[in-house]
């Protein structure tokens, strides 16, 4: 090939795909799969078939390729029944990490199942705090079979784990640490790791510590093979370095996780020495079962429920908070009630009212969904708390007076006059700001004293959503029209 039909085939190789001056097209995003990561229909129906006529090697082949936390996505999905049946048949194959992804509602029946030489494998496979996750929910005879199968040196850290405070960073924390003192140097740590034989199955630092146990410093096994044997650790260690106290909250923990980008961080006992260390699943995992639980709240629905529970145990869950909603309701009704010779005058106000409290529920929610998210984030402080509610309360009036002008309109060309449509007007602006208010400043004042603002904000800003918006249409229709 020529020099000139080489400079031409690389001209036509770099040519932009748009003409000068023409917009080039939007970048196509990619399409969302529902199917991505969930067990198909004939995935399920393959294993089941195997467990139906009873072929172990047929189950194994179909189950190997599978993560724990797809057989226990399986396990929580097929009935009691075929459930005893698989895990039977599964036999000695069954990997002890799918204990811990089990759903906490089923973990104690697959546990109840196992053979006991299974299980004996299976626990003894597990970091310290898997087997703390697994027992400490546990009846103490059902802790104590677990407990049993492990070493004495692997029950002793995990009953250490225990007697820390539930939810607290020693609970969450693996008592398997891999340190080295401080004035060591690269070679030094290198040919510590590869003479060790009980390195936990997966790590992301060395711990540097003084001579006291004191957590100095992480160095990442990236920065540890990339520099030189002579290289001393203290000058290679992390920039960001967090030490966390065993008796810290988990839900501070994982925010600690998630706003400081840390992969894993040491934890350390009232006299600041090193016992343990959390890693990032670890914290990842609570970070997503708080927003669960807030979820959940919101809607006054338990965080211990799930697709496992049976109907009594859900019942109950479920009564208490639609009793608390049906005294609002009544509340809400007696306000109504107030304005029954109102009402059997102007038909029209019991068909309108419910749109002004509806709207106002709606707003309400809108702000109350907001300012939970910012107090569990730790984003909605006091110094910016005013500005907060300040801004929420405007949303209301702005978007009050739109809709105030929409049903008054629809006011007047339905019902034929102006004055309804200038009380429902005024009205959705009430309810409105009053919304805002209420969804900023109840779930605040809650949190101040010392209650779950999830749990317990939905069931006032409902009330006095209703309660206000009623009293509002009603008492302006019972003024202005009367």
């Amino acid at each position: 090939m020529t020099e000139e039909e080489q400079k031409t085939d690389v001209t036509e190789e770099r040519k932009p795909e748009t003409e000068p001056g023409q917009v080039p097209e939007p970048e196509r995003e990619p399409e969302r799969e529902d199917s991505a990561y969930v067990l198909d229909q004939k995935t399920v129906g393959r294993i089941m078939y195997a467990v139906d006529i009873g072929d172990q090697a047929m189950l194994w082949q179909e189950l190997e390729p599978f993560h724990p936390a797809d057989i226990a996505d399986l396990l929580e999905q097929i009935n009691s029944f075929d459930r005893r049946r698989l895990i039977e048949l599964y036999g000695h194959e069954f990997d002890g990490d799918v204990l811990t992804e089990l759903d906490e509602t089923i973990r104690e029946e697959v546990i109840s199942i196992l053979a006991p030489e299974v299980l004996t494998n299976a626990v003894r496979d597990l970091e310290s705090d898997d087997v703390v996750d697994l027992v400490e929910d546990m009846e103490e005879s059902r802790a104590a079979e677990i407990l049993g199968v492990l070493e004495d040196s692997d029950r002793t850290l995990v009953q250490q784990s225990l007697s820390y405070p539930e939810y607290s960073a020693g609970r969450l924390m693996q008592r398997e640490v891999v340190m080295a003192p401080e004035h060591w140097n690269v070679g030094e740590a290198i040919d510590y790791l590869r003479n060790q034989d009980d390195l936990p199955d997966q790590f992301y630092h060395i711990v540097l510590v003084d001579p006291r146990l004191k957590p100095v410093g992480n160095v990442t096994l990236g920065k540890l093979m990339a520099s030189r044997r002579e290289v001393m650790l203290s000058s290679i260690v992390e920039e960001t370095f967090h030490v966390i106290p065993a008796e810290q909250y988990e839900g501070d923990v994982a925010y600690a996780f998630n706003q400081y980008h840390l992969i894993s961080a040491p934890v350390v006992d009232e006299d600041e020495r090193l016992v343990g260390v959390i890693t990032i699943d670890d914290a990842m995992a609570v970070l997503d079962e708080e927003h669960e639980e807030d979820i959940l709240r919101l809607a006054g629905v338990s965080e211990e429920g799930s697709l496992s529970d049976r109907v009594i145990s859900t019942t109950k869950r479920r009564f208490p908070w639609l009793a608390v909603n049906l005294v609002t309701a009544i509340l809400a009704s007696l306000v109504i009630a107030q304005f029954e010779a109102a009402i059997a005058q102007i038909v029209a106000l019991a068909v309108l009212m419910p749109i002004v409290a509806s709207m106002g529920g709606n707003a309400g929610t809108q702000s109350l969904t907001v300012a939970v998210r910012a107090i569990a984030t730790k984003d909605l402080t006091g110094s910016n708390v005013w500005r907060f509610i300040r801004r929420e309360v405007l949303v209301g009036l702005v978007n009050g007076i739109i809709f105030a002008v929409v049903m008054g309109i629809v006011g007047v060309l339905w019902f034929g006059g102006p004055e309804l449509g200038y009380v429902i007007g005024a009205a959705m602006v009430i309810n409105l700001v009053m919304a805002g208010l209420a969804g900023t400043v109840i779930p605040v004042v809650l949190d101040r004293v010392g209650v779950d603002p999830a749990l317990a904000s939905g069931a006032f800003v409902t009330t006095v959503t209703d309660v206000v918006g009623f009293f509002a249409f009603l008492g302006l229709a019972a003024v202005v029209l009367l």
